[in-house]
């Protein structure tokens, strides 16, 4: 069974990122994953912390020669911060300590501070943050370009681009090769594929920054060249789209997902929104009239494009802070202000790939099984033979 984890704190030593049941045989390439973590670092908007941390990807097990081997994989990521919270944040009490903490008293509106002291019972939301910080993500984007490195051996690549910031939106389609060509570029302002709408984008940032307020928006994560079956439509939870919506609503600060055309579906009729079915006989494959299902009907992938949409709220840390409580007075106070983005959502869609990419492969090895990679392509390959001559 494919899976992975996370460990690590924002102001930690390091964060930890685990992947087990990988085949043995996928190639890995630093490069790719150091790649992979430098495009969540980029976007206008961008806090302090990102010009402290250059993410380094560092594998210490699973994988010898660029090659899995088949046991765990487990990527270390140094936090170049920790040598500023050695003494507030050690792994052992020791005499003084409790002078040295940077303790959070006033929880801050829409993050975890509060919610989470109750339930562990911290009068000082400290802990809670560290590991409710979107810094926990560093990890996720290692685990998911090695994940990326897998499908790609399998014609399958996973992009994201930003469809919102704001009120600013894109107003047209995209294709797949401006995605790549996206990909590819060495200055990121708002990943917006469009030069016209991303200048709109930056207006919105640019007044968010004047007024000491944050802005969320909406991302756009796009796998191409997915076969048709992976998932389930026989129980809730062997279906894809299932999945995907945990994967992505579980990121800090993404409230809501959508697959394909959903909201708008929501307010069309029947006829307006499903995509009808054809035959092409040269190719001996059914195609679709357009792809408004985002690639999955019926909790399994059928063959198009899946569009995965995360919507992001804005970021729970203001420069010019909410209304809260002090946990230890009980009075009235300011939330407590934590070096902060003003603006995520590109940096949000690198993040999405990444979730998206993990339960692509999950699905990949739930269908296709194989001890070794080779394996893997030949049950692939025979399942894409059996399909075309459907």
């Amino acid at each position: 069974m494919f899976r992975f984890e996370t460990a690590g704190e924002s102001h930690g030593e390091s964060l930890v990122a685990i992947l087990t049941g990988l085949p043995a045989g996928v190639p890995v390439s630093l490069a790719a994953i150091d790649r992979e973590l430098w495009r969540r670092q980029q976007g206008f908007g961008r806090g302090g912390r990102m010009k402290i941390e250059t993410d380094r990807a560092h594998i210490v097990s699973g994988v010898r020669h660029s090659k899995t081997i088949g046991s765990p994989i487990a990527i270390l990521l140094e936090n170049k911060d920790w040598q500023n919270w050695t003494e507030a944040l050690p792994v052992e009490d020791m005499e003084g300590a409790e002078d040295k903490k940077k303790p959070v008293t006033r929880p801050r509106p829409g993050h975890a501070d509060l919610a989470g002291a109750l339930k562990y019972n911290f009068h000082d939301a400290r802990y809670i943050l560290e590991r409710a910080s979107a810094r926990e993500t560093t990890a996720r984007v290692a685990a998911g370009a090695v994940a990326k490195g897998f499908l790609g051996e399998f014609g399958i690549g996973v992009l994201s681009h930003v469809i919102a910031v704001g009120e600013a939106r894109l107003e047209r389609a995209v294709t797949w090769e401006e995605l790549e060509a996206l990909s590819r570029k060495d200055e990121v302002l708002l990943n917006c594929a469009d030069e016209e709408a991303e200048r709109r984008m930056k207006a919105v940032v640019d007044e968010v920054y004047r007024t000491g307020d944050t802005v969320g928006g909406v991302f756009e994560v796009v796998a191409h060249g997915v076969p048709p079956g992976l998932g389930s439509h026989i129980a809730w939870d062997t279906r894809l789209d299932g999945k995907l919506a945990q994967a992505i609503v579980s990121m800090q600060a993404v409230k809501g997902i959508e697959i394909g055309f959903a909201a708008e579906g929501a307010a069309a009729f029947g006829s307006k929104v499903q995509d009808t079915i054809h035959y092409q006989r040269d190719q001996r494959r059914f195609t679709r009239g357009a792809n408004r299902a985002g690639g999955i009907e019926g909790g399994m992938t059928n063959g198009q494009d899946i569009l995965v949409r995360g919507l992001l709220k804005p970021i729970s840390t203001l420069r010019r802070p909410l209304e809260s409580v002090d946990l230890e007075t009980r009075e009235p106070a300011l939330a407590a202000y934590e070096r902060s983005d003003v603006a995520v959502v590109p940096a949000a869609g690198v993040i999405g790939e990444a979730m998206v990419a993990l339960v692509l492969a999950g699905a990949m090895i739930e269908k296709f099984g194989g001890d070794s990679l080779a394996e893997t392509r030949r049950n692939f390959d025979a399942y894409l033979q059996q399909v075309k001559n459907f």
